[in-house]
C-alpha cells in the first residue's frame, strides 16, 4: 500500500531548477533510502515533502495516504502524520530532554521515555533531566531527536542523514531506532551518502540533478557507492544547493 507518492514534481529555488519531474512511491511500513551525490536534491526533496515554509510552491502533486497534501502548510502535515529530523538538530534552551520527548509522544508515561532513551543508547537516569542545549554533543541531540520521534510514532518520518554527528560506537543505536520505527509501523525515509545507513533500507531511489535515475531493491542501488555512479544517459552537473536545511 502506497503511503506518500510524488506525481511528476519540480521545484525552483532562486530562479534555479532543484526537483525535476519526480514521481516516486514510497511504501507504507517499509524503509526506503533516498541516495544521490551532493547538490542532487536529496534535502530539498525532504523540505518539500514536508511542506517547509519555502518549498511549498511545486508543480506537480504531492499525495499522503491517497490525498493531495501539496497545497498544505507543515503543521497541516505534521497532524496528518508526516515529521521531518534534521541532518542538524535543534537546541532547545531550558528545555529538559523529559519534557521535549514528553510533548509530542503518543503515551506520555514514564515507562514510555525510558523505553525510547534506551532505545538510542542513552541511560535515562542521566539524560532525562538534562536541558536540550549546546551542553550536549551533536550526536547526543541527534539521538533525543530519535527518541522524541519514537515516543511520538509518527506514519511517515524523513531522517535526513541520521549518522551525521554520530560515532560509530553509536551507529548501532541509531539502526536499533530504525528498526524499532519500521516495527511500530512507521515508513521511514532514509536521506543519505552512507553505504551503511542505505543497508538499512529495503527499497532505495537515486537521484542526480534533481531527476530521478534509477530506483529498486537496495542491492541494486549499492554500486552508486562502491562505483561512485550507476551508468545512464543524463548528463548534468550538478551544483551545491545550499546550506538552508543542510540541502544537498
Amino acid at each position: 500500500m502506497k503511503i506518500l507518492s510524488l506525481k511528476q514534481v519540480n521545484l525552483s529555488l532562486n530562479g534555479r531548477k532543484i526537483l525535476q519531474n519526480l514521481s516516486m512511491d514510497f511504501w507504507k511500513g517499509r524503509v526506503h533510502a533516498v541516495v544521490g551525490p551532493n547538490g542532487a536534491g536529496k534535502s530539498t526533496l525532504a523540505a518539500t515533502v514536508m511542506g517547509l515554509e519555502g518549498y511549498r510552491k511545486v508543480r506537480g502533486e504531492i499525495l499522503f495516504e491517497g490525498e493531495s497534501i501539496t497545497n498544505m502548510g507543515i503543521e497541516e502535515r505534521a497532524k496528518r502524520g508526516i515529521t521531518l529530523a534534521w541532518q542538524e538538530p535543534a537546541r532547545f534552551e531550558g528545555l529538559t530532554v523529559e519534557t521535549f520527548i514528553r510533548a509530542s509522544a503518543r503515551e506520555k508515561s514514564d515507562a514510555e521515555i525510558q523505553r525510547v532513551l534506551q532505545v538510542v543508547g542513552l541511560n535515562p537516569d542521566e539524560y532525562r533531566n538534562r536541558a536540550v542545549d549546546r551542553t550536549l554533543s551533536g550526536g547526543e541531540r541527534k539521538k533525543i531527536e530519535l527518541a522524541s520521534i519514537l515516543a511520538m510514532r509518527p506514519k511517515l518520518v524523513l531522517l535526513d542523514e541520521p549518522d551525521s554527528g554520530i560515532d560509530v560506537a553509536s551507529l548501532e543505536n541509531i539502526f536499533e531506532a530504525i528498526r524499532v520505527l519500521r516495527k511500530d509501523g512507521t515508513t521511514v525515509v532514509l536521506i543519505t551518502h552512507s553505504l551503511a545507513v542505505l543497508a538499512q533500507a529495503e527499497h532505495a531511489f537515486l537521484i542526480c540533478d534533481g531527476t530521478l535515475i534509477e530506483e529498486g531493491p537496495m542491492e541494486q542501488i549499492r554500486p552508486y557507492f562502491e562505483d561512485k555512479c550507476i551508468p545512464c544517459n543524463h548528463k548534468n552537473i550538478p551544483e551545491i544547493e545550499g546550506e538552508e536545511h543542510g540541502d544537498e
